[in-house]
């Protein structure tokens, strides 16, 4: 009977994770209002902006990346989409953080779990930090997705999304929620949708907690050491596994989430599993890519490709080096044990580095701007194949 309620507050948990997700889409626009946001995308800094902005109010990175994919499809640079790409994956990892707030009431969990998902964060962030200026000065990665993009362009269509398990389960109730709701004005809706799905998991973490610390042991304690908890190698591979399995980095990360506030796994152990849910959410991207034909085909699957070297660089280097091994966990442990003391510290982080300064900044590009820098409908009614033949161009002269 407790495993029966385990399994059933997982599930409470995913549905609350999708609620959640269909309600910042409704608000937003989903794919049409992460692609409206990226218009304003006119340098680097912007662009990591914005895909940080786009992917807290879609709720899904493997969305926004797929949207990135279909703009460079549609003739924005490369160079443009890169940061959105690393942006993006900064983004997707909001999720986790709410998922943290089921534990707000017990202090000692609610440090446990904080940490546990702000690590990803972190590594995020400080993975900006490091490949950002190197992007910018010398295009490492676009040139590297270019040399590979070369070899596998023309590969044909691939598809994973009939094993999707997890929103072929949890859709139809997220969508008859906002279906139900659709009466309510569209703002006011997608707020009630939020709402309902925030409460979800708060719930579901609350006494998933208690369960899981009756349940969590002999072989079940065993099997969780096995996947997550053994090394760095068992953990990376487990959550791109995982993460490849369910398309979706937010799920992946937030499942261990509780883990963590019922003491059943540590922030250093959960670390490696959420670098491998970076690797994992590349894929939907990569197969976006692989069914996309014409003119700029070569350039869409060009940054797909460098959003899988982004993240497979970024994790092996900072496996390989000590230093940075240890910023991520450090640095989450160090913003949770502020939160333990107060509170208010989560929600203020939350507000300022997902909604805040990217609002602040996409704001300021509206304002500054008397119309969008790259209008993809306009690329793609008038000047495919001058665009394209631009950006060859482009390429070239990097590459010699």
């Amino acid at each position: 009977m407790i495993w029966l309620g385990v399994v059933g507050l997982v599930y409470l948990l995913l549905l609350g994770v999708g609620t959640i997700g269909d309600g910042f889409k409704w608000i937003s626009g989903g794919a049409d209002g992460a692609q409206a946001i990226f218009a304003f995308a006119r340098n680097p800094i912007v662009g990591v902006i914005l895909g940080v902005l786009a992917t807290a109010l879609v709720q899904s990175s493997s969305t926004v990346t797929s949207v990135i994919v279909g703009l460079v499809a549609g003739g924005v640079p490369v160079s443009i989409a890169v940061p959105m790409i690393m942006g993006a994956n900064m983004g997707t990892t909001i999720t986790n953080t709410i998922v943290s707030l089921g534990n707000f009431r017990d202090r000692s969990a609610f440090k446990k779990s904080f940490a546990a998902a702000t690590v990803h964060d972190f590594f995020n962030l400080f993975s900006i930090v490091i490949f950002l200026p190197l992007e910018v000065m010398f295009h490492p990665l676009e040139k590297m997705g270019a040399e590979l993009a070369g070899f596998l362009s023309g590969s044909g269509e691939a598809s994973i999304g009939g094993f999707n398990v997890v929103a072929q389960l949890t859709k139809p109730f997220s969508h008859a929620i906002v279906s139900t709701l659709e009466i309510l004005p569209t703002t006011i809706g997608a707020l009630v949708t939020i709402g309902l799905g925030i409460a979800m998991v708060m719930i579901s973490v609350l006494y998933l907690g208690k369960l899981l610390r009756a349940v969590m042991t002999g072989k079940a304690r065993v099997l969780i050491d096995a996947a997550i908890g053994r090394g760095p190698m068992s953990g990376i591979a487990s959550g791109t596994v995982v993460t490849v399995l369910v398309q979706s980095s937010s799920t992946t990360t937030s499942l261990v989430v509780p883990l963590a506030g019922a003491g059943v796994l540590t922030t250093r152990q959960i670390y490696p599993f959420t670098l491998g849910a970076n690797i994992g959410t590349c894929v939907t991207a990569l197969l976006a890519a692989t069914s996309i034909t014409g003119p700029n085909e070569y350039f869409a699957l060009q940054i797909a490709l460098v959003h899988l070297l982004y993240n497979v660089l970024g994790v092996a280097l900072f496996m390989a080096v000590p230093l940075l091994r240890e910023l991520p966990v450090q640095s989450s442990e160090w913003l949770s044990s502020r939160v333990e003391h107060n509170r208010g510290w989560a929600f203020g982080y939350i507000g300022a580095v997902f909604f805040v300064v990217p609002s602040v900044v996409f704001g300021g590009e509206m304002y500054f701007s008397q119309e969008p820098a790259h209008r993809v409908d306009a690329v793609c009614d008038q000047a495919l194949l001058d665009c394209a033949a631009e950006e060859v161009q482009r390429v070239d002269l990097r590459l010699e």
